[in-house]
């Protein structure tokens, strides 16, 4: 049997932008992806605090340092700089794997600066 389970976090960050004139996706700064072990590309779940809002869309790497999180695309539309949003992979794992299985869960502040990993 195989389980779908949580892999990693960002927890409560900042969204610091959105354009509307893009493909589609969610930029983050690349330091939060290293510490969440979060690739480029990868499948993300966005979770909008402010309005309830739950998308899926895939990463792409912002600068290091920058602290971006920035909605694009059609995803645009389903925030506003300033909203709170959580970013959440998953992966699909063996029984016995998701049982030994602990997420990377990063807690950043409002500039979306790591404060506990």
């Amino acid at each position: 049997m195989l389980r779908h389970m949580f892999r990693s976090k960002i927890h409560r960050a900042t969204l610091t932008a959105t354009k509307l004139d893009y493909e589609g996706s969610i930029a983050v700064d690349k330091n939060l992806l290293e510490a969440a072990d979060m690739l480029p590309g990868e499948e993300v779940h966005v979770l909008n605090v402010n309005n309830g809002e739950r998308l899926v869309t895939y990463l792409i790497e912002a600068p290091a340092g920058s602290g971006t999180v920035m909605l694009n695309g059609p995803a645009a539309r389903l925030g506003y700089p300033g909203d709170t949003v959580v970013l959440i992979t998953y992966a699909t794992m063996t029984d016995e794997e998701a049982r030994a299985h602990k997420p990377i869960v990063v807690h950043v502040n409002e500039k979306n600066e790591i404060v506990k990993k």
